[in-house]
């Protein structure tokens, strides 16, 4: 009829992200024990989600995001993917590799602090030798980046940011490859950044 509205198009239904087809055995099962940490939320500050990985890195690969929220404020997020390949790779020194990321932001003193880099990447090992995630070939970089306001922002907070860049080769453990140990150091690291306390801590106040 004359005057009716065009009908409205809704884009198509996305589809969920699944394993990679076809994945070594060995492979599939270290992936097992990480699907287990996506079914049970690690804390509720805490979201993860599985999203595309990237394609030309390794013959399979899987990618999770997060996000850290905070008295109702996004803080800090990342992304962590595993690169599979039966032949390996000399740097890799093994077949599993963990690329890693990490942005957060901090308090402009502690962003200010020039021993920040190193409180960082002893986060992460710290955080791999507590879970017991067997690995070797650790690298990485820390960054801190410290924002000034001027002229018609001046009344605007400051703002400061830690990176994190990290990769590792997961190994298998006495149970075999277990990337769900992984996956829970890199949210503790997440976490630690974000500032938040360990669970059933409380927080007293700005780091």
């Amino acid at each position: 009829m004359p005057g009716r509205d065009p009908p409205r198009t809704y884009p198509p239904p996305v589809t969920p992200v699944a394993d990679p087809p076809d994945a070594p055995e060995a492979f599939a099962a270290g992936l097992a024990p990480l699907h287990a940490v996506l079914a049970a939320p690690v804390r509720p500050e805490l979201s993860l989600s599985l999203v595309p990985a990237p394609k030309r890195m390794a013959p399979w690969s899987v990618a999770v995001a997060a996000e850290v929220s905070r008295d109702g404020e996004d803080v800090a997020s990342g992304r962590f993917v595993v690169l599979h390949d039966p032949e390996g790779h000399d740097g890799w020194q093994g077949d599993t590799r963990v690329v890693a990321l990490v942005e957060a932001q901090v308090e402009p003193e502690m962003g200010a602090d020039p021993a920040l880099a190193d409180v960082g990447w002893s986060w992460l090992l710290e955080a791999l030798d507590a879970r017991v995630a067997t690995h070797t070939a650790a690298g990485g970089t820390v960054t801190r980046t410290t924002s000034k306001r001027f002229g018609q922002l001046e009344d605007a907070v400051d703002a400061s940011e830690v990176e994190v860049r990290a990769s590792w080769t997961a190994l298998p453990g006495d149970d075999g490859l277990d990337l769900g140990r992984h996956l829970l150091a890199w949210c503790d690291l997440l976490c630690s950044t974000a500032g938040l306390p360990p669970p059933g801590v409380a927080a007293i106040g700005p780091r």
